[in-house]
């Protein structure tokens, strides 16, 4: 490494970032998925338990003055406004503050706020605390989804980026088993299972908090911010620990960067970035957000009323259902994340949105013709969620990687922001009309709907994605203080 004066910082020559790239997968980056991935599960975990508790919390006897209705809805919403702006809060801190103070601080909040939803006494309380697990959670996608892609190499960045996104469904698994158990009256009582819930989310989010500090903080960061010499430190030792794991020497690093240090970057050179310089990736990033969040809330906004209104499912046996269609939701990045990889970007994320769309087209008409029962419904909506997750998992895996490392975190922020309020706020609004009329030709069109918005991101991506596969994050994109 070699540094040298200029005026706004020192200019700085490394090889840092070749050098994680080209190390082989080690249990070191077992640490890292572990200590940053398994926060997805927690989310899916959180999202499941609220929506199939929220008729155990109506009832008299569960401590709460709430109805159905106003956890499904209001505290839904606040969930949602609360990730929205914590993303946009968070994410701007992350790029300027660091990757591992933030996923330490975001994941704090989100754990205090869920183990004060457990001891919720009032309706205010519980909205309150829904909004600021929400804030929590919404920030730990902008930190994470940086630290993941700058410290895993580039040649298996694609296949972890999606699996460890794709966890969120092993979550919902959880979630919907763990409130089968909580709700049964015979094991808890009324105003102590959903609670207990709540309770195991914040013990959970505890343990990852304890393996989070041993995960460093991103030497491509501390480059840029003017501390190289840690970030040297850093990238040292973790090839020390492969090199003991392996037994053997790691080969030489080949490509060097130069950048002019500086401590941070103005919001004026954020937008420019995203709406003038890559205006094309961002146009990527809006279709690829807005095509999976319409899609989800087309099949999961009105699951449940669909099964009980079309084909008489008990409303207590919804969540084995839901749990069958979580498992499609996580084999899809799990089995196709390694051909992000080999085939390549632009042909997977284009193939997954095309082929979910046209899945449920399929699936919307044959329900038009009332030849599905039950079973063969769910059967469809697996095999759209199969892809529809790995392409959605591939919408964060692109805004975290096609932007450059200044704002890395807030173009993640940005998007998630985006797709979370068009997925939690318009969906909603308008799939809750169409899935509550019990009308056929209604949620026929809910399903079209999706299906038309996903179709399309697929076409914006069979033109517009970036061959990113295998290659650096500096060659996808030069970093602003690259000289």
């Amino acid at each position: 490494m070699t540094t040298a004066q200029a005026e706004s910082g020192r200019t700085v020559t490394t090889n840092v970032p070749a050098r994680l790239d080209r190390l082989p997968w080690s249990r070191w980056h077992w640490t890292i998925v572990i200590g940053l991935g398994t926060v997805w599960i927690l989310d899916g975990l959180e999202v499941t338990v609220v929506g199939n508790i929220a008729s155990r919390l109506s009832e008299p006897g569960s401590g709460l003055d709430i109805s159905s209705g106003q956890v499904t809805g209001i505290a839904a919403a606040l969930y949602v406004a609360g990730a929205c702006v914590g993303a946009l809060f968070w994410g701007r801190l992350t790029d300027k503050w660091g990757r591992k103070k933030l996923f330490m601080i975001t994941l704090a909040v989100y754990l205090a706020a869920t183990a004060l939803t457990a001891v919720s006494f009032d309706s205010w309380w519980f909205f309150l605390f829904r909004f600021l697990t929400g804030f929590g959670i919404g920030g730990e996608y902008a930190a994470i989804n940086s630290a993941i892609d700058e410290l895993i190499p580039a040649q298996y960045r694609g296949r972890v980026d999606l699996i460890i996104n794709g966890s969120f469904w092993l979550g919902a698994v959880g979630g919907s088993l763990l409130s089968i158990v909580a709700l049964n009256t015979e094991v808890f009582a009324k105003d102590v299972g959903w609670r207990l819930t709540f309770a195991l989310g914040s013990v959970l989010a505890f343990v990852i908090l304890l393996v989070r500090r041993h995960v460093p903080e991103s030497p491509r960061w501390l480059l840029i911010h003017g501390r190289d010499e840690e970030a040297e430190r850093i990238v040292t030792s973790i090839e020390e620990r492969v090199e003991a794991e392996r037994g053997s020497a790691l080969p030489r690093a080949e490509g060097e960067i130069t950048i002019r240090q500086r401590r941070s970057v103005s919001f004026l050179e954020i937008a420019r970035t995203l709406f003038s310089d890559y205006r094309r990736r961002s146009v990527l990033g809006f279709s690829l957000f807005i095509g999976q969040a319409f899609l989800y809330n087309a099949i999961t906004f009105g699951f449940g009323a669909i099964l009980t209104t079309f084909f008489d499912v008990p409303t207590g046996s919804t969540g084995y259902y839901f749990a069958v269609i979580a498992i499609g939701n996580f084999c899809g990045p799990l089995l196709l994340g390694k051909l992000f990889d080999t085939v390549g970007r632009r042909v997977m994320i284009s193939s997954t949105y095309l082929l979910s769309g046209l899945l449920l087209f399929a699936t919307a008409w044959l329900f038009d013709q009332g030849s599905l029962s039950a079973t063969t419904m769910t059967a469809c909506w697996c095999a759209v969620l199969f892809f529809a997750s790995a392409g959605a998992s591939s919408a964060y895996l692109t805004v975290s990687e096609v932007f450059p490392m200044e704002t890395r975190a807030m173009s993640i922020a940005f998007f998630y922001a985006l797709g979370t309020a068009a997925g939690g706020i318009s969906g909603p609004l308008l799939f809750a009309d169409l899935t509550s009329t019990g009308k056929v030709g209604d949620t026929v069109l809910a399903f079209q709907i999706g299906a038309g918005l996903m179709c399309a991101a697929g076409l914006v991506a069979a033109f517009l994605a970036v061959h990113a596969e295998r290659r650096s994050l500096e060659d996808i994109a030069k970093p602003l203080t690259a000289t």
